[in-house]
């Protein structure tokens, strides 16, 4: 297997001047010059400093357009490659950025037109920024005092998003990932199933949780770490399409009821991680309703559709769910991470995730120290890059973007439909489509457009077979990136 070893130098602009961006002369006046020992603790922000990370960000945007597949190495090729080791002293300025750019350039391309690989794709440019200002002001999103108008921000987006699902009066909390917004979900629904579990804990009687045999994985660990245990999440049976079937559901909940157990939650799937597949969410909410459990949809992939008029009956009874998880860094072009966890009922984070801590939590308003309805304490800003994309684009821009995903779906599996040489494993509901090759295996193909820097795209076994499956998040991508896409996937066939 080939190794490269990319040398990058980051020099900074032309006639950069190295003038200190610091406080005002009245500013250091009043406190006082910084102790030497303070000026050489980290790394002042100059004029020099800021052109070079400038240059790394061109360096990497025009290699990206060169070569969108970056070169595939084993680890220890990799670590051969590069200078990753740490040592006593420190290097100087020039060595750390020439390092930086060295791993840049080995960085897999999520965001160039041949990633197919995962639910999240592309580069929008605002939110991008935003996501760099976060790092500058490097504040925390627990309390009003340290967050200031960040904490209003992330207020009025849950606000909005909220009620996109449905909520009147819903609330919401950012979480650092839709796995962490799962498990809050099921923390939320078990302690409202069995009062007093918070302080006492589990009293022997099986808890049982009920999702699509498609569900996410990360629903297995929210089990576990919850104490109801992997056992006692139920996968439901599911039709050809990858959907929850409702009826199946109910004998299962009457089955478990009937043996002892407690069922205590429904989990609907709005976009499956492999088919795209959409959960009938009415059907489930209502069988939810007739015993009366917790009804969370998991809706990290599909939830960006509530903003289209043509997507959204996808979604049709979001509104009836107790909880929803929506995730914008997957299908809204916002920089990982930004999971949002969503309640139809105010205060429900708060009584199920507040703990005193009075050196914390002081005088400011207290609905806006999200510290108390997070299971985190720090907590990074991840409301800002949002905010600023959804002032750029709007519910409407959002809208397209979305359909346009959709369409480049309905366009690839023509593609497949009209070549007798592929074959499509199921019609596609959302920006997923999954099909086989004939007479080859669907893994050795992904490897070999991988190793080959031709394309990255996963494989999965759907009901049994292992298929490749083409994720379209990114509307940047063309009809002629998939047809060159077909085109490798012919020419290694």
């Amino acid at each position: 297997m080939p190794q490269r070893c990319v040398q990058v130098t980051a020099a900074p602009p032309a006639g950069a001047a190295a003038r200190t961006v610091g406080p005002s002369a009245g500013a250091a006046r009043m406190n006082g010059a910084r102790p030497a020992a303070a000026a050489n603790a980290s790394e002042a922000f100059t004029d020099e400093t800021l052109g070079r990370m400038s240059e790394l960000a061109r360096m990497f945007l025009e290699i990206e357009r060169r070569e969108p597949v970056a070169a595939h190495l084993l680890p220890e090729d990799l670590a051969a490659s590069l200078d990753l080791g740490l040592g006593e002293h420190g290097l100087p300025l020039d060595r750390v950025f020439a390092l930086l750019g060295e791993v840049m350039a080995m960085t897999p391309r999520t965001c160039s037109p041949a990633f197919f690989n995962q639910l999240y794709a592309g580069r929008d440019a605002v939110p991008t920024a935003a996501e760099m200002l976060t790092a500058l002001m490097n504040t925390s999103m627990y309390t009003y005092r340290v967050a200031g108008p960040h904490a209003l921000i992330e207020h009025e987006l849950m606000r909005h998003m909220a009620s996109k699902v449905g909520y009147a009066e819903g609330e919401g909390i950012i979480c650092p990932g839709g796995s962490i917004a799962n498990l809050c979900a099921m923390i939320i629904a078990r302690n409202e199933a069995r009062p007093g579990i918070q302080d006492e804990g589990h009293d022997g009687r099986p808890m049982v949780a009920y999702a699509s045999e498609e569900a996410h994985y990360s629903l297995n660990k929210a089990a576990a770490m919850t104490g109801i245990g992997r056992r006692n999440l139920r996968g439901i049976e599911t039709d050809s399409h990858g959907r929850m079937i409702p009826d199946a559901l109910r004998r299962a909940i009457i089955a478990d009821r009937d043996r002892g157990a407690q069922p205590f939650t429904v989990i609907a799937t709005a976009g499956t991680t492999v088919l795209g597949a959409f959960d009938p969410i009415d059907d489930l909410a209502s069988v939810a309703e007739e015993f009366g459990l917790w009804f969370h949809v998991d809706g990290a992939l599909g939830g960006s559709f509530l903003l289209s008029e043509r997507l959204r009956p996808l979604l049709h009874g979001s509104e009836r769910s107790d909880s929803f998880n929506w995730n914008p860094h997957k299908l809204m072009g916002v920089p990982l991470s930004c999971s949002p966890l969503l309640t139809r009922r105010q205060g429900l984070l708060k009584k199920h995730f507040r703990e005193p801590a009075d050196y914390l939590f002081q005088s400011d308003p207290e609905r806006f120290d999200h510290g108390t309805m997070s299971i985190q304490c720090g907590r990074r800003n991840d409301a800002l890059k949002l905010w600023a994309a959804w002032k750029r684009h709007g519910d409407a821009g959002y809208a397209a973007r979305v359909e346009r995903l959709c369409d480049l779906v309905q366009y690839a599996a023509q593609r497949v439909r009209s070549d007798p040489q592929l074959i499509l494993t199921a019609e596609p509901e959302s920006v997923c489509l999954c099909f086989e090759v004939a007479g080859a295996r669907s893994e050795e193909i992904c490897e070999r457009l991988l190793l080959e820097q031709r394309a990255m795209v996963g494989h999965a076994v759907v009901r049994g077979r292992k298929v490749i499956r083409l994720a379209c998040a990114n509307p940047e991508v063309t009809e002629a990136d998939l047809d060159r896409f077909f085109d490798h996937i012919r020419a290694i066939a």
